[in-house]
């Protein structure tokens, strides 16, 4: 049976009829995750822009979802008017469920959601990523989850809470023996002993610092309800997580889809039309040459592939971008390619409302703006594992001013996406959105 108590069933009758919308801008690989993950678990949802967020279109939902990603970058695409709206359709009776950047977005520098603030990075752990098991809090969205194993990808750290309005519904606890701390795995990490690890890398890696501290806090914002999370629920393949999303969807744990997610399947009344050939052509192009810069990768012992996803990379090295455009043009190319995404003559088929002008000019950008990427993304990886044999790297500052300047290129000078790198990821990102946004 769904859940209903007053801890997480929204009150639908309250609300308006469309359960939820899925912030699509600035998320990216993270977007990508949320929208896989949602689809796994079987349940409804609507990806928006921050324009649509301006022009008033959260009125039509119950609840907005913000998954990861800088939330700077999300705060700019949104502007004060989007800020605005968000604030208003919450403090309305709205619901809002931000994971990870989009937790950060939702705290005192942000949208003042909640009197929460993330703690700056030299107290963080900054850089744990994959399964650590939670202490629950009574609470609904937790019905069902026998053994609470979640993962965290590379979270922020909220302060401890002392305001008694906000409740605290789950805090770390161990991690888990297949997990990292930046490129260290957690069983090895404890053999080596993680005191002589932390001084040799300059950051805070022992795993066991992130014990007590909170990692999904809800509270209120107006009449609306506002759960902030650390732990990644949207994890694609991740049956708690899965479980959880329901659970707050007001969906039953039990329920599952019917079919795995394997591309967009032709529905009866959906207009779709054949892609042109040199669409296809330029999209295998691109993913060819991606597919070589990640191998570039992999043959120098600079990263592999953890999941789907995610690639697990050396310390030093800037792995998100590069796994953030290998997923997404991989999503495009196999939403292009499978027979699942295929018009009802069976050819790859686009959605009617695809411009394939347009299209072609944004792959012109992407192939224009991809040949000189990789090829200084290639040289920098070389250097960059050239300089890991006689010097620990930081992924921030280096000595070595061919390397600098490399990444300054590349991906400007903060850690957020910036450079060279965001030119080329904006309008491959517009090209998914186009995909994905009516499914």
């Amino acid at each position: 049976m769904p859940v209903n108590t007053d801890h997480t069933h929204f009150e639908a009758e309250k609300l308006p009829k469309r359960p939820c919308a899925l912030l699509w801008d600035e998320s990216f690989l993270w977007g990508l995750m949320a929208w896989r993950a949602l689809k796994e678990a079987g349940l409804p949802f609507d990806l928006l822009r921050a324009e649509d967020i301006r022009r008033g279109a959260l009125s039509r939902y119950r609840m907005i979802f913000v998954p990861g990603g800088w939330a700077s970058n999300k705060i700019n695409a949104l502007g004060d008017q989007g800020m605005e709206e968000i604030r208003r359709f919450v403090a309305g009776g709205g619901h809002y469920l931000g994971i990870c950047g989009g937790a950060g977005m939702a705290t005192e520098n942000g949208l003042a959601l909640l009197p929460i603030k993330r703690k700056p990075p030299r107290e963080r752990v900054p850089s744990f990523s994959g399964p650590i098991r939670l202490s629950c809090a009574g609470h609904a969205m937790w019905h069902e989850i026998d053994t609470p194993i979640f993962f965290v990808w590379w979270p922020s750290q909220f302060h401890q809470v002392e305001d008694p309005s906000i409740k605290v519904l789950a805090r770390y606890e161990e991690a888990q023996a297949d997990a990292f701390s930046a490129d260290i795995n957690v069983a090895d990490g404890g053999i080596v002993g993680w005191s002589e690890l932390e001084q040799r890398y300059g950051i805070l890696l022992d795993p066991s610092r992130l014990r007590g501290e909170p990692a999904v806090l809800e509270g209120r914002f107006g009449r609306g309800r506002v759960i902030l999370s650390l732990v990644h629920f949207d994890t694609p393949g991740d049956r708690n997580g899965a479980a959880v999303l329901r659970n707050l969807w007001g969906t039953p744990s039990s329920c599952r889809p019917s079919d795995p997610l394997m591309g967009v399947k032709y529905e009866p009344g959906r207009s779709f039309k054949g892609v042109p050939k040199n669409i296809l052509d330029s999209v295998d192009e691109i993913h060819t040459a991606i597919t070589g810069l990640i191998a570039t990768g992999v043959r120098n012992f600079l990263w592999y592939w953890r999941n789907p996803l995610l690639l697990q990379w050396r310390r030093g090295v800037r792995g998100l971008e590069y796994s953030t455009l290998a997923a997404m043009i991989g999503e495009i190319r196999r939403r292009l390619n499978n027979p699942g995404a295929s018009g009802p003559d069976g050819r790859p088929a686009l959605p009617e409302a695809v411009d394939p002008s347009r299209w072609e000019e944004e792959l012109k950008e992407i192939r224009g703006q991809l040949t000189p990427f990789c090829e200084k993304a290639k040289r920098l990886l070389i250097q960059e594992r050239l300089y890991m044999t006689n010097a620990s790297l930081s992924p921030v500052e280096c000595s070595d001013t061919e390397i600098s300047r490399l990444r300054h290129e590349l991906f400007a000078s903060a850690m957020s996406h910036g450079g060279h790198f965001k030119r080329l990821i904006d309008p491959m990102d517009r090209l998914l959105y186009d995909l994905i946004k009516d499914e």
